[in-house]
């Protein structure tokens, strides 16, 4: 069951890294198209802005498509590409979203495995397999499938959970963003972190751009909450820490939250419940507030190309305060024994580099 779990992610993981380069400069040609065109740019027709606009929705609608032919691809490779494609593009049409590619691009992976296993041809006409029949059957198959007995379930889902967000108001928008952002900053770019990810970019995919500001704000309010308490409180940190601070900031700043993590793993409960708590009521105000972003990634260099980004700061702010007081109250001192093992281990690290020889080989 655990190498299951981990089969799929690595799938999953595939098709993020195909997709997110899509989204982002789709994402960013809509946010220029927005900045210099005003929010109603669709309407101005044959200008700079209005193009912009235009290019990036277009390229909006081949995200769905790209990630289940990446996640296609990644179970049996090129063969699925192509098939994954049209499931994808079929994805769109019938209305199943981000979760019908998802479905789509494991079901064209594996029916092409087994078209692979079971369908035997002549010698004379195994150069075909790859380019001809397999993207053929493979897309037939799982084309009928889609439309018939797979993508009305998840259209019928797709649907209800559009209409249910866009229907939020108040208190039931400030609990979603907990949610989602405590799950943001929960790991630190692990699991969780990417489940939560992978929701957010499935509904900036239909136009939900809300999600997208609150998984910028979990990710990031750990490193700046750390930050801010090692500032308070310096007393409270091993010379180890602070040096994985040094490289941790300017990660954070990147949207990167995996630099915290030796940090993190010297007390981790007490560091992931500071991050888990200032990130929710970050990422809930941001809900409240109607932060949305257009792009998935990017940091701090993307604020100003988000909507309400003021708000943004603000709730960014928030969450990291709340973050950095917790756990400058909470975090213990340093005690002596701690400081002689961390001194220890350094001198460890610095004995094992001074053993390499650079020049060697050169």
């Amino acid at each position: 069951m655990k190498h299951t779990g981990k089969v799929i992610k690595k799938h999953l993981l595939t098709g993020i890294s195909y997709m997110i380069p899509l989204i982002v400069a789709s994402g960013l040609c809509i946010a220029l198209a927005q900045i210099f065109g005003g929010t109603d740019v669709a309407q101005n027709a044959g200008t700079i802005p209005f193009y912009l606009n235009q290019i990036g929705g277009w390229g909006m609608g081949l995200v769905v498509p790209l990630f289940t032919a990446a996640i296609a691809m990644s179970i049996a490779d090129r063969p699925a590409f192509a098939p994954g494609l049209v499931i994808g593009y079929v994805a769109v049409q019938i209305s199943t979203g981000f979760i019908g590619g998802i479905v789509g691009g494991f079901l064209v992976g594996y029916v092409v495995v087994a078209i692979k296993k079971y369908i035997k041809v002549p010698t004379s006409m195994i150069g075909l397999m790859p380019i001809m029949i397999i993207p053929l059957l493979a897309t037939v198959i799982c084309g009928i499938l889609m439309l018939t007995i797979v993508g009305q379930p998840i259209a019928g889902l797709q649907t209800f959970l559009l209409s249910f967000l866009q229907s939020m108001q108040g208190s039931s928008r400030f609990v979603m963003g907990t949610i989602l952002g405590a799950m943001s900053s929960f790991d630190f770019g692990g699991p969780v972190n990417k489940t939560a990810s992978l929701f957010a970019d499935g509904l900036l995919v239909d136009g939900i751009y809300e999600p997208q500001a609150v998984k910028f704000i979990g990710s990031m309010v750990p490193v700046f909450g750390i930050a801010l308490s090692f500032v308070l409180t310096r007393y409270k940190y091993t010379k180890t820490e602070k040096e994985a601070l040094k490289a941790a900031v300017p990660m954070g700043i990147c949207m990167i939250t995996e630099g915290v993590i030796p940090i993190a793993a010297r007390d981790l409960i007490r560091v992931v419940a500071s991050c888990s708590i200032g990130s929710a009521i970050g990422g809930g105000l941001s809900m409240v507030l109607g932060v949305g972003s257009t792009v998935p990634h990017g940091g701090l260099f993307v604020v100003p190309l988000m909507i309400h980004p003021w708000s943004f700061v603000l709730c960014l702010t928030i969450g990291s305060v709340i973050t950095g007081v917790m756990l400058s109250v909470w975090k213990p001192v340093v005690k002596e024994h701690e400081k002689e093992q961390d001194n220890e281990e350094r001198e460890e690290a610095e004995a094992d580099l001074s053993g390499i020889n650079f020049t060697k080989g050169m």
